[in-house]
């Protein structure tokens, strides 16, 4: 199990512009660091999913099942399209601070989670990427996939807790003017719309 060529490609994949960056960036900046880590947590939790249903052969079912492939294709659009639009109807309501209501974290985190598991992008990626770095002679391939899948959520996680905190440390003052925190706001519906778009798009 090549681990240093592992963590190497991971890191240089988890800095690439892609959703789940872009996602923790636009919570950092309208909603603060605490936000952004957070979503980010929700996030990696999801790739628990991935990373067992990785190790226990359970993606290559998704994968090569074009019904199930297709209904977790589209649970993900939806989900997101209906983010896009709450975010969007609730773009002035929102604030720089996380507020400290009950379930406000966890539905943060919540959303995280699912966003995650709902992307057949993470499970196209998962199939591809991981077994090129387990050993060829192993006896547990199930093993080194789950460790593989282990060590890719700690540095993501790592990495975007670093994201989390430069988003909301540039943002912060700019934040402060009403005009950028709508603006912004609107911007991270439209991530969602598009990323949600993109997913119907998807094929295996």
């Amino acid at each position: 199990m090549n681990i240093l060529g592992f963590l190497s490609a991971a890191i240089l994949l988890t800095l690439m512009p892609g959703p789940d960056i872009l996602f923790v960036i636009t919570q950092s900046i309208t909603r603060g660091k605490k936000a952004g880590i957070i979503f980010a947590c929700g996030l990696c939790t999801g790739l628990i999913a991935h990373t067992a249903a990785v190790s226990l052969g359970l993606s290559l079912i998704l994968y090569n099942s074009p019904v199930a492939f297709s209904v977790l294709k589209y649970m993900g659009a939806a989900y997101l399209i209906y983010l896009g639009v709450k975010s969007y109807i609730h773009r002035k309501e929102n604030s720089l601070a996380l507020p400290t209501a009950t379930g406000v974290e966890y539905k943060l985190y919540r959303k995280g989670i699912l966003m995650n598991i709902l992307n057949p992008k993470v499970l196209l990626f998962f199939i591809a990427f991981f077994p090129q770095f387990v050993s060829p002679a192993t006896e547990n391939p199930a093993g080194e996939l789950l460790i593989l899948g282990l060590l890719f959520m700690a540095q993501a996680i790592v990495i975007f807790t670093l994201v989390a905190l430069l988003a909301d440390r540039l943002s912060r003052r700019l934040m402060q003017n009403a005009r950028f925190s709508l603006i912004m706001h609107i911007i991270e519906s439209l991530v969602y719309f598009a990323i949600g778009i993109s997913l119907i798009f998807v094929t295996v």
